[in-house]
């Protein structure tokens, strides 16, 4: 090809003449009317002027093409681009538009018009913006016609313009062996009884024999069902091993296993409840036990009777319907208080922290560990940030000259100030993210956590001690038991007594909800160093702003599904909109056939969500749905963005779906 041309300066010339010729109808355009020339002038002119812009636009939209074309005219390229490759193969601009295909490719999507045209059509996933973005090459995975395919986006500079060659290579076959492979691999788990102890002694001792064969039985079945292997470690603990598309059938049913255990009853005052925990994932067997020793640990902290599922990188979580068993012994409180005091011996320096907008609880938690500090002759500060409204009368009892000047320190004093000798406690909160100062858990080398809530997939995994019964009631519960356990010579003062006794007043509504037999003790403990009733309760009564709001938003309460209702609480006029939402929630239960309450309220542009139940459903469950968490009967959440109207959408979503798939 000696006479052949440079495509591109052609298209150069083409558009330089037709600038020209514009510029010269122009001229026409403003002078013939000036000089009387008739109107047969000016609209040749005009339709002219017209033609030239409208070629030019073609000609811009199709230059890629007619690179492309000048491309593959080459004798170079076409031994690249051979016609021969069994491989589909073609080109095209950054739009996804093909300019050229190979037989191939021409073979693969000659019945389908559209994906001859545009790779779009073909594969939805790859996005204009994905073939922009390519600097060199990239790879992309899809499916055509039932074929599954790698497809290989590579960028070529061909004649001071960019295009784009696609190369599909079918992995139908490949992917279909992964997947059995990944079928087949190994999948630990363990089983443990929740409730062993208990429901043994709620049956009559000839009949405890049968009851754990009977259990026994249901957990080989259950396991043999899936082609695994099940092996009793101990009287309530056993291991297993399946295949990985076993789990997945386990999945699909929900480990209907935790439900079918239950209806075990010889006589037995008390069901039992089973906890799953599952790990897989890795080629190393010990790691996927690993896995599964900490799926479990999750499964008991949320409470038990529920399966965990661990991976690498995500945890699920099936079932959790029953409540909580409360312990009657108090063994693991006198183990753990004994813990603590060894640690706290060692140290010189104490510091408390709570989760944000410090609650009663909270409070009342952390004084009682800085008695347990001072007591110890231990330097110990609480740190103090933004606080609930209704905590504020009680700690301003604290700042008086009883108490040292430094009682209450700041996150910034606190990081400051930690050594590697310094021990942080924190109470009432198990997620670092939610913490008063989640910037000391990264400093700091000794953590305590002390805790009462569920556990979620977000925890402090670097705690030196870490004590959480999620059947106790209040963090101040708990507390109170390891003042008891850890020294004789501890001795609370009445205003430290009052705050331990209000969080387990404010957190159990009054003794109503998660009240056992070791709350009540506790509550005797404290009365009996001093704490007063009236006192307390002067103490958190309501301003009449508040009380109306709480009236209004339950007032205009909506009952959806017949059983939950959901309504907003005026954040405008009220001191704390947060303590009045849980309040209204609270009061919400009171109306007959109401499962769960959800009242919302918007406070410093975030929307604050509590959520109460009686015991039919689990609200931790439903507000993990919407990135919250908390307890069984009592838990919130936190929604950032929207509007209020948004957010009772997504709880109805939220609620429909879980009662959709079973899980309430």
């Amino acid at each position: 090809m000696k006479n052949k041309k440079n495509t591109k300066a052609i298209l150069r010339k083409n558009l330089l003449y037709s600038l020209i010729v514009l510029v010269f109808l122009l001229g026409i355009l403003f002078v013939a009317p000036g000089k009387g020339c008739g109107a047969i002038i000016f609209l040749l002119a005009l339709f002219g002027i017209i033609y030239i812009i409208g070629w030019n636009i073609m000609i811009s939209r199709n230059l890629s093409n007619y690179m492309v074309e000048y491309a593959m005219a080459s004798e170079n390229t076409q031994n690249i681009f051979s016609q021969d490759l069994d491989i589909p193969y073609a080109l095209m601009d950054k739009k996804g538009i093909v300019a050229w295909r190979n037989r191939a490719f021409n073979s693969l999507v000659q019945k389908d018009r559209k994906s001859k045209k545009d790779i779009h059509a073909m594969f939805e996933n790859i996005m204009e913006k994905d073939i922009e973005e390519i600097t060199d090459k990239a790879d992309f995975h899809g499916e055509y016609q039932g074929r599954k395919y790698r497809i290989r986006i590579t960028r070529l500079y061909i004649e001071e313009s960019f295009v784009y060659t696609i190369c599909l290579f079918d992995e139908t076959d490949l992917v279909e062996l992964q997947n059995k492979k990944d079928d087949s691999m190994p999948v630990v788990g363990l089983i443990y009884m929740d409730n062993y102890d208990e429901a043994m002694e709620s049956v009559e001792e000839v009949r405890k024999s049968l009851l754990e064969a009977l259990i026994d039985r249901k957990i080989n079945q259950y396991i043999n069902s899936f082609n695994g292997i099940v092996k009793k470690l101990e009287k309530d603990k056993f291991f297993f091993v399946i295949k990985r598309e076993n789990l997945n059938s386990a999945i699909e049913v929900r480990f209907d296993i935790l439900e079918d255990v239950k209806t075990v009853n010889i006589g037995n005052e008390m069901s039992i409840t089973l906890s799953i925990g599952i790990g897989y994932g890795s080629e190393n067997l010990s790691r996927n036990y690993e896995l599964a020793r900490m799926a479990m640990d999750m499964a008991l902290g949320r409470g038990g009777d529920q399966a965990v599922v661990k991976t690498e990188k995500e945890i699920k979580y099936f079932g959790g319907k029953a409540q909580t068993v409360e312990k009657q012994t108090r063994v693991k409180a006198r183990v753990k208080a004994h813990a603590f005091r060894e640690l706290l011996e060692n140290k010189d320096k104490v510091i408390i922290m709570g989760h944000k907008i410090l609650d009663m609880d909270a409070f009342g938690a952390a004084i009682g560990i800085w008695r347990i500090a001072t007591s110890l002759n231990k330097k110990a500060h609480i740190l103090m940030g933004d606080v609930n409204p209704s905590a504020r009368p009680m700690i301003e009892k604290f700042k008086t000259v009883e108490y040292p000047d430094d009682l209450f320190i700041s996150e910034e004093k606190a990081a400051n100030s930690i050594t590697n000798e310094s021990l942080v406690v924190v109470v009432d909160v198990n997620r670092p993210s939610i913490t008063e100062g989640p910037s000391l858990l990264k400093k700091a080398k000794n953590i305590v956590v002390f805790d009462h809530h569920r556990q979620s997939s977000e925890i402090i995994t670097n705690a030196t001690l870490s004590y959480v019964e999620t059947f106790a009631s209040s963090a101040c519960e708990m507390v109170s038991e390891i003042v008891q356990y850890i020294s004789d010579d501890i001795k609370l003062k009445t205003v430290e007594a009052d705050a331990m006794y209000a969080g387990i007043v404010i957190d159990t509504q009054n003794f109503n909800v998660q009240t056992g037999v070791r709350t009540f003790e506790a509550a005797a403990f404290l009365k009996r160093c001093g704490a007063d009733v009236t006192r307390v309760r002067k103490m958190f009564r309501e301003d009449a702003i508040d009380y109306l709001a709480k009236a209004e938003a339950i007032h205009n309460a909506e009952i959806f599904k017949e059983c939950y209702a959901i309504s907003e609480c005026d954040s405008e006029n009220t001191a704390s909109p947060t303590l009045v939402c849980a309040q209204a929630a609270n009061d919400l239960l009171n109306i007959k056939g109401i499962k769960a309450s959800f009242v919302l309220t918007l406070y410093n542009n975030i929307i604050y969500i509590s959520a109460r139940s009686m015991d039919e459903v689990n609200v931790q469950t439903i507000m993990e749905k919407l990135g919250g968490g908390g307890h069984r009967s009592v838990a919130g959440a936190q929604i950032k963005e929207g509007t209020i109207e948004d957010a009772k959408k997504r709880v109805k979503e939220v609620l429909k779906e879980m009662a959709e798939k079973g899980e309430i």
